[in-house]
């Protein structure tokens, strides 16, 4: 509002109400990659040999290296790089022996690669509750456990929330089942401090833009499991060039089997290893930075009575790159107006409510592929007031501060007190 067109005896406090204040930096501008990166990235390029197995006499891919260097930094013995964390989810439950009728166990919420996946090795998808923590339902699982009879869980870190470790890998030994760690949102969190992923028999990792490694796309599958490497690294398409791979187990463990695995061709490639190797050093203090942005948006939305947040568990070690809360539940019929509102406002939210897939967000009723719906109500009341926003490293602490107030006024002009 220009002051010629303000009221007689408007003051600027006036304007300032009339006139909103907007957040103008986007959700989903990255960093630049770090000159390290671009460095190795070029030199790549230069060389010519961007396939992972051309290599001259003497010398060891890049992805070799970072095979290696992943594994050492997660402390698991075998790492396999792949094109996507979702080549990585198919590999894993292959592995593991999933098939056309094999009933695998996930979180309700979760991400369409992961349904994805399981869909496309021909696996049966049993899918559990979620709780008001966007954490898998423990009662629901060792329900569905028990009636399903599956051998594998699918464990979905879904947003960056682990749930109790201790208490769902007890539970699945006692049915047998073998845990799939679903880590695309937890790449360097813990859980009593063992890092996510080595939990279960089989982690898998993305390294999408959206990621906290970003190599555009790109995935790891981590093993402490000699004979499960072997399968996985033949099916990422190995041909015979297994003991190229920077952390192959020895041949006598691919010998018995390595007939017997498809070649399904998603290997990861030395461009995106050579930017990936210069990035790694650098994850730690990038998790750091991110907490700090979570912890800056927590702290500006607390006492807000329009913005339900969850409190982490103290077992728990996070990577804050996004962030989620709940709307009241009574007010879940306003979620639409809220995120119109916000996205007027330069706030770009992401709800899982909807009852249409909008851009990565779907809902467990949109994967039709599955076959019917299954009744899941609890999980459905969750996403009807579930919000998640991105916050990447080009924000600042001041940012968040920023967003907290957007959000928590628009929240208490849709739900009046």
């Amino acid at each position: 509002m220009d002051a010629m067109d303000m009221p007689a005896g408007a003051t600027a406090a006036d304007a300032a109400v009339a006139t909103p204040v907007r957040f103008e930096k986007p959700f989903t501008q990255q960093e630049p990659l770090s000159p390290a990166a671009i460095e190795a990235a070029v030199s790549v390029m230069q060389g010519g040999r961007l396939h992972r197995y051309n290599t001259l006499n003497g010398e060891t891919a890049e992805v070799a290296l970072l095979e290696q260097e992943y594994a050492a930094w997660q402390g698991a013995r075998h790492c396999i790089a792949c094109t996507s964390g979702g080549q990585g989810l198919q590999l894993a439950l292959r592995a593991l022996g999933a098939a056309p009728g094999v009933p695998v166990l996930a979180n309700a919420f979760t991400l369409a690669p992961v349904p994805g996946a399981i869909h496309a090795v021909g696996a049966e998808a049993v899918l559990v509750e979620t709780g008001q923590d966007w954490r898998i339902d423990l009662a629901d699982l060792a329900a569905k456990a028990a009636a399903s009879g599956a051998r594998i869980l699918m464990l979905s870190h879904m947003r960056g929330h682990i749930a109790d470790m201790e208490a769902i890998t007890a539970l699945c030994e006692a049915h047998g089942i073998a845990i799939i760690e679903d880590c695309a949102h937890t790449m360097g969190a813990r859980w009593k401090g063992v890092r996510s992923g080595n939990w279960g028999r089989i982690a898998c990792f993305s390294t999408q833009t959206y990621k906290h490694l970003n190599s555009g796309e790109g995935g790891f599958v981590t093993t402490d499991d000699a004979e499960l490497a072997a399968r996985m690294i033949v099916m990422s398409g190995s041909y015979m060039l297994y003991e190229r791979h920077g952390t192959a187990p020895g041949a006598e463990v691919f010998e018995p089997l390595r007939l017997d695995m498809p070649n399904l061709s998603c290997r990861m490639d030395n461009l995106r290893a050579a930017i990936l190797r210069a990035e790694l050093p650098l994850l730690d203090a990038r998790i750091a930075r991110w907490n700090a942005l979570y912890q800056a948006l927590e702290e500006a939305l607390a006492g807000a009575e329009t913005i339900i947040t969850m409190r982490r568990p103290e077992e728990e070690s996070m990577v804050g790159s996004s962030f989620q809360f709940h709307l009241p539940p009574q007010r879940a019929e306003a979620a639409p107006a809220f995120v119109a509102a916000c996205a007027r406002r330069g706030v770009e939210l992401k709800w899982f409510g909807a009852d249409r897939p909008q851009g990565f967000t779907s809902r467990f009723d949109s994967w039709r592929y599955l076959g019917r719906a299954p009744e899941l109500p609890q999980t459905r009341d969750v996403l009807a007031t579930t919000f998640d926003l991105r916050l990447p490293l080009t924000f600042e602490p001041a940012d968040c501060v920023l967003i907290a107030q957007i959000l928590r006024e628009e929240a208490d002009a849709l739900i009046p007190s």
